[in-house]
């Protein structure tokens, strides 16, 4: 799919449901970029670390800051994914926008999708082919690109309760409407060509790159938002 680097005219709603963790904070750096540029910008908080919340309550909180505005533009970074459609399905909402994103399939677990994608695979894989520890920590997959001064300076980490992903993403198939997937180019916890490969599969349309890692909204939020800005145009 080609894009042009026409932005978007219209002021538009965007919606940034975070990953693991739930913390609305990832987004911090997003947000002023966004409203600088005329559009609003709502960082949904979820109570990520609370294991009686599940999917369900994800979503409604998503439903519930969307509220009637429109023109709203779904974004959806990594465990997000699986918050996504609920939220469709509730809510008027005109494009969805995949950041790295963990794409499931109708009653699929978040669980399940590790083995069903081959993800641990890819990402072993990808660490041997770029010379970096293959054993997963923070630091080297999530971290390694992102400045000192916004670790330093931003909130503590929070936890993501393992019971959200036992639980079946109740959906019944993708709308037809708008769907993009962009891919960090640096990202080692979904390598791109991983991300590629799984767009292709579960949603037949091709990645959009992005410099940056996983926490892409934290070390590149100008080059993310320039990308989330494009339109675009039918594929030839």
């Amino acid at each position: 799919m080609n894009h042009t680097s026409e932005r978007t005219q219209a002021r538009a709603c965007f919606v940034l449901i975070p990953g693991a963790g739930g913390m609305a904070s990832y987004w911090h750096r997003i947000v002023p970029i966004l409203a600088a540029a005329g559009h609003e910008a709502i960082a949904v908080d979820l109570p990520g670390d609370d294991p009686s919340a599940g999917l369900d309550d994800y979503a409604d909180i998503a439903v519930r800051s969307i509220a009637a505005r429109p023109n709203v533009i779904l974004v959806a970074q990594s465990l997000g994914g699986f918050t996504a459609p609920l939220v469709l399905a509730r809510a008027s909402v005109r494009r969805l926008i995949f950041v790295n994103a963990m794409i499931p399939l109708p009653g699929e677990t978040a669980g399940a999708w590790w083995e069903n994608t081959q993800a641990v695979a890819a990402r072993i894989a990808a660490a041997r082919s770029g010379g970096y520890d293959t054993r997963f920590d923070v630091p080297t997959y999530f971290l390694h690109d992102v400045p000192e001064p916004v670790l330093r300076d931003g909130p503590a980490p929070r936890e993501q309760s393992d019971t959200l992903f036992g639980e079946p993403c109740r959906f019944a198939g993708w709308p037809e409407m708008p769907i993009r997937v962009i891919a960090a180019a640096d990202d080692r916890f979904f390598p791109p060509d991983f991300q590629a490969r799984v767009a292709r599969e579960r949603l037949k349309i091709n990645v959009e790159s992005v410099p940056g890692g996983h926490l892409v909204a934290l070390s590149n939020p100008q080059g993310l938002v320039d990308r989330l800005l494009q339109q675009p145009v039918a594929a030839q």
